[in-house]
């Protein structure tokens, strides 16, 4: 028995809408993750990316539980001395909604080229409009 191997003509990509008001940060970012990874496909390859896009709206309506709103600390070094610069998760939703998920979901896809590949894929947006209504995306609902 041979082992199957998917070639790069064989990938059908599909387009999925996330509307991430009233979500989980964690919840919504391993689903994400999951996609992008191409892992709910039968033909999933480890190393290939074989994912579908994903388009999230309302990323500034994204929640967390627990005190995590004041507590959970984004950190940011700019590679000169003394260059830490620290945020809260409330400050960075106020200032950049998009990246807290952007930053949720790059820790879950792999650390190296592919990951960086994966992460193409993702288009996030403060707001409930978005410019990808020709690809015609699938609204996936989460629980």
């Amino acid at each position: 028995m041979k082992t199957y191997s998917l070639k790069p003509d064989d990938i059908d990509r599909k387009w999925y809408l996330v509307d991430a008001q009233g979500q989980i940060l964690g919840r919504l970012a391993t689903e994400i993750a999951t996609i992008l990874r191409g892992k709910r496909k039968p033909d999933f390859t480890p190393h290939m990316d074989n994912g579908d896009h994903v388009v999230v709206i309302n990323a500034e309506k994204v929640e967390v539980t627990g005190r995590k709103r004041d507590q959970k600390m984004y950190h940011h070094h700019s590679g000169y001395p003394g260059g830490l610069r620290s945020r809260t998760f409330a400050e960075l939703q106020a200032h950049r909604p998009e990246q807290v998920i952007r930053l949720a979901v790059k820790g879950m896809l792999p650390h190296n080229r592919l990951g960086r590949q994966m992460m193409k894929k993702l288009r996030i947006y403060a707001g409930p409009d978005h410019p990808h209504q020709a690809q015609s995306p699938q609204l996936l609902e989460l629980s």
